[in-house]
Formats: C-alpha cells, structure tokens, sequence
C-alpha cells in the first residue's frame, strides 16, 4: 500500500508515440505500459495470485458480468470486496459487462435506459444500466472502473456504428454522474467506440474528452478486423485523447498487437489470450508461439527457454509438457499458463525499460526478429 490517495497518471518519458508512465492508485503503482492479466469471475485461471504478482503483474482485471451473475456483487460486497475475496490487496480494474451482455447473453434487448438480457447460466432476467454497471463495480470494490456502453459488431454499417457510440455517449455521462459517490482514489474511464469509421471514432473520442475522465479506453477493437485496421483507429484516436491521462486498448491482445499500439501510444492492455492459449497447449516464447501438442516435442528433452526467468519455461523438458498435455494433465495447462503470463510480463518489462533508455524501435525490430527467427527443432 502506499500514500497516494488520488487517482493520478505520470508520464515519465516518450519514444516517438511510446510512452512511459506510472498510474497512482491507492492500493499500489501501475506502471505502464502495462499487460493485465484477466481473472474474470475471480481467478485468472490456474495460477495463483501470488504467482501472478511475482511475474510482475501490477492490476487484474475482473469481469462485471460474470461477477454480477456468480456470486452477485452485493454477496461480494458482504464479503469484503474483491480484492479481499480472491487474496489479491492490488489493483483491480473491471470492465462494465457490456461486451459480455453483447456476446454471451441470450434474448437481450437494448434501449435508452439500457440492457435487459437473460443470464447465460440460469436463465435468469436482469436489467444492467450505466447506473448499475458502476454500482456493481463499486460493490466489487474495483480501482479503475468503465463506463457502460455498446459495443457493436463488425462489420456493421455506419448508421448501426454512429447510433450505438452516440447511445454510449450519453451512457458516458450518466455513468461518470452514477460515479460520483464512490471513495476517493477510484476512477472511471469512458469507451472509445466507432467501430472502423475513422470520423465515428473521433467523434467518439471528441465527446468523451467533454465529458473529461481520469482515462480513456479504446473498445471495439482486436474483434475480428485485420491488425492494420485496428492500428488505424488508434493512430486516428490517440492524438485526441489528453497526454495527462492513461489510455488502455480493451481486449488486446496478441504480443504483436501490443508492441505495435504501445508505439501508437496505448498504455494498458489486457486479453484471454495467453491464459486461453496455456490451457491449449499453446506457449508464448521470445521464439514465437510453440505447439506443445506437435509431435516433435514427444523426446525433446530441451526447456521451453532455457534464459527464461520464469521456473515452467527453464526448468521443464518439452516432453515432460508434451506428455501432460497429452494425457489431460492439469498441471499441463497450469505451467503453460505460467510461462504464457511470465512471457507477457517480460515482453512489457522490456518494452518500459527500452522507453526510458530511448531505444524503443531497435527493441521492437530485435523482439520481431525473435520472433520471426522461430523455434529451432531439436537435432
């Protein structure tokens, strides 16, 4: 813990549009850029907390959704809050739940006021508002806070993308009014929508910086629409957004994803991705990405990365991981998940420490050539 008690950002250096900075919390420092790992009903699956903040981790991310669902916000709030119930005295960030009402509920149905949908567990009717998706997450007791908004699928045309990021503006301001009686040092941040319109997503960006947040988020993005598209939003809306103030890409993403929106000027990440990857025998490696189910690891009897800081990469022969991942071991997915965080954390670690020394571009171009270089089989 330590004395800040308002919600601040510093930024510490620049390299071209990379950035190097801090987030003030009072639970704990951010430093950013910075990759959250996503424990979305609680837990980021298969490591435990401690672990994860040895890596390097500074925030997890909680899900509103599936929180909201199981166990419901107001047992979590009896129970102390999130951060005490999953052991985790850190930063927490959660989304507001609407992507998740988007892509998970059954029979929902949007208006003015907001969303009314079925739960994908039970059944269940719920009505999620602005007003209850930041009540909720001041229930969970979360430090960083999104507003509600709609996020629309593409592709989509320009009338469905212009009326759901004007929708989501007025549910900016009714969330950042909602926000208003939480406790100091907490923070909301507005939703950056306008799917691939490059004049929607400015207008977006424009109402937002009005509405003035403590940070900014990018949303409906890394949802399908090829990298370059992605990388033009961000070059369309990040000059817009205040240098003062933290801006996280939601939902990104893969390492090349990260290393090129950091040198766009995102500060803050957070995806599934390799926690996902580590239960599907996929490991994430300064070589590329390693298929551990491949045959070829069977009597390989070489670490993943035999430099790596992290034990699972170093300390485990790809055939003892071929072997768990082939008889539906459990420990399987929990050491490639380990490797996967550890590699992300480092990719980020890295990328700070090249910020500051003024070298980021010769650190990108020696990353991508890791990784264009690849595994080397063994002989």
């Amino acid at each position: 813990m330590i004395e800040q008690t308002e919600f601040q950002y510093r930024l510490k250096a620049t390299d071209g549009a990379a950035r190097l900075g801090e987030v003030l919390t009072p639970r704990g420092v951010i430093r950013t850029p910075a990759f959250m790992p996503v424990g979305t009903a609680g837990t980021v699956k298969g490591m435990y907390p401690s672990q994860v903040r040895e890596l390097g981790a500074d925030i997890l991310l909680g899900n509103t959704y599936h929180l909201m669902l199981r166990p419901g916000a107001e047992r979590v709030a009896r129970l102390g809050g999130l951060h005490e119930l999953m052991r985790w005295p850190h930063p927490i960030l959660t989304d507001s739940g609407g992507f998740q009402v988007m892509s998970l509920a059954a029979l929902r149905k949007m208006s003015e006021n907001g969303v009314t949908f079925r739960s994908h567990i039970d059944g269940s009717y719920y009505e999620l508002t602005p007003e209850r998706s930041v009540e909720i997450q001041g229930l969970l007791g979360s430090d960083i806070q999104m507003q509600l908004d709609e996020c629309v699928r593409l592709p989509a045309s320009r009338e469905e993308i212009a009326r759901a990021l004007r929708l989501s503006l007025r549910w900016a301001e009714r969330s950042k009014k909602a926000f208003e009686s939480q406790p100091k040092g907490r923070a909301l941040f507005g939703i950056v929508q306008g799917g691939d319109d490059p004049a929607l997503r400015e207008e977006s960006a424009r109402g937002l910086v009005d509405v003035d947040f403590p940070g900014y988020s990018i949303g409906g993005l890394a949802v399908g629409e090829p990298q370059d598209v992605m990388l033009r939003m961000l070059e369309v809306v990040n000059p817009i957004l205040p240098t003062d103030k933290p801006r996280y890409l939601m939902g990104v993403g893969a390492p090349d994803d990260i290393i090129e929106s950091v040198a766009r000027g995102v500060d803050m990440f957070d995806c599934v991705m390799p926690t996902r990857a580590g239960r599907h025998a996929q490991a994430f490696t300064r070589f590329g990405k390693i298929n551990l189910k491949n045959a070829r690891h069977a009597e390989d009897p070489r670490p993943l990365d035999e430099e790596s800081d992290c034990p699972a990469a170093r300390d485990y022969s790809r055939a003892y991981l071929h072997h768990l991942i082939r008889s539906d071991e459990m420990l399987g997915s929990m050491l490639l998940t380990w490797v996967n965080l550890a590699y992300y954390q480092s990719l980020t670690a890295g990328i700070r420490a090249a910020i500051a020394e003024g070298r980021f571009e010769d650190f990108k171009a020696g990353v991508k050539e890791g990784w264009a270089r690849g595994d080397i089989p063994a002989l």
